[in-house]
């Protein structure tokens, strides 16, 4: 997310401390009942007591964790071989189609590799993972230190928008500059995630990085060069369908919904703002990040990153661990959520700045 982080926008507003909103008061979805043995009469738990009850689902299954790999790689293979296939248009772009959504889910598995939560202290997966994050745009050296601040800081006014998209308040976009204005809406706008290829993986997580650390991040070079690489083989040996359907249509809806996920899963109707003294890490992940509420089948192409409020909570949690958590924990059964419907992208994307007053985020002020 380095491209959605070029710019470093501090709100200096002292005053922003934020109280919590309240949460939903029903479950999201009958897949949430409540945990047996603790009925409304116990008092939820908070805190460390809560982040504590999640650390039985922070165990992985090693043989599971490289089935889910191995399994969706070759999926992806397999895809990417139906776009070259000599078949009809419409089966080529399903095929392609299908590749941009298996490219979300490998990325979504590659991230929870850099967590630690699946295949820790193997040699051979994290070689593997490597390689997926370079072909994701996302080589692992720039990756892991943006979004690793990310989970420290999420929510944070008063901090760079490191490895998130930036967010200002009413006040302080009100005193910017013209060109900070114009920066941050740009970083903000939906044809910055629509153009996610370029703009938030291909310059921001690849080229830009290595060209202000060339020695930190070859990786970076590393991944444009061997994507410029498959671009030229499918080109010269296919010609430019071959090009479109394989490569440049599956990475630009993978990418586009990339872009989107990271923006909404901490910029909803809901989400709670905090300068330092109000944060807490619970917080942050209860009250700052969202569920997104999805079929089943579009929660398996994402790796059940729509799960996020519980992986704030505990990064450590295998992604195909956490409706497990969400079923078992009550605490976790009412977060604040979104969906991928027309009308709540619409909604998402129109909010732009912290109204320190309405405690909420709201549209550019006109």
């Amino acid at each position: 997310m380095a491209a959605v982080t070029s710019i470093a926008v501090v709100a200096a507003e002292a005053s922003a401390v934020v109280t919590a909103t309240k949460r939903s008061s029903q479950p999201v979805s009958s897949l949430c009942p409540g945990q047996p043995g603790r009925g409304p009469e116990t008092a939820p738990r908070t805190g460390k007591t809560l982040i504590q009850a999640t650390r039985s689902f922070a165990r992985e299954s090693r043989a599971r964790s490289w089935w889910e790999v191995l399994f969706t790689l070759a999926l992806l293979a397999l895809s990417v071989l139906g776009t070259l296939a000599p078949w009809a248009w419409p089966a080529r772009l399903i095929c392609s189609v299908i590749a941009g959504l298996l490219m979300v889910r490998a990325f979504v598995i590659f991230h929870d590799h850099q967590h630690h939560a699946i295949l820790d202290n193997s040699f051979l997966a994290d070689l593997l993972m490597r390689f997926v994050g370079i072909l994701a745009l996302t080589p692992s050296s720039i990756w892991k230190s943006s979004h690793n601040y990310h989970h420290h800081h999420n929510s944070r006014l008063l901090s760079a928008r490191i490895g998130s998209y930036p967010v200002m308040t009413r006040e302080h976009y009100a005193r910017a500059s013209f060109r900070t204005r114009l920066e941050y809406r740009f970083m903000r706008h939906p044809l910055n995630m629509l153009c996610g290829y370029v703009t938030v993986f291909f310059l921001g997580m690849s080229l830009l990085p290595f060209i202000e650390s060339p020695k930190k991040h070859l990786d970076g070079l590393l991944a444009i060069v061997l994507h410029a690489a498959f671009a030229a083989t499918f080109f010269i040996f296919g010609g430019f369908w071959a090009l479109f359907f394989a490569l440049l249509l599956p990475y630009a809806l993978a990418t586009a919904l990339g872009s989107y996920l990271f923006y909404v899963q901490h910029n909803f109707p809901d989400v709670t703002f905090r300068d330092s003294a109000g944060w807490t890490y619970e917080g942050a992940a209860l009250d700052s990040s969202s569920f997104l509420r999805l079929p089943r089948l579009m929660h398996w192409f994402t790796g059940n990153i729509g799960y996020h409020h519980i992986h704030h909570l505990n990064a450590k949690i295998p992604f195909y661990r956490l409706p497990e958590a969400m079923r078992a924990l009550p605490e976790l059964q009412h977060p604040k959520s979104s969906s991928l419907s027309p009308r709540d992208i619409w909604t998402c994307l129109r909010l732009c700045v912290w109204d320190v007053e309405a405690q909420r985020m709201i549209p550019l002020p006109r």
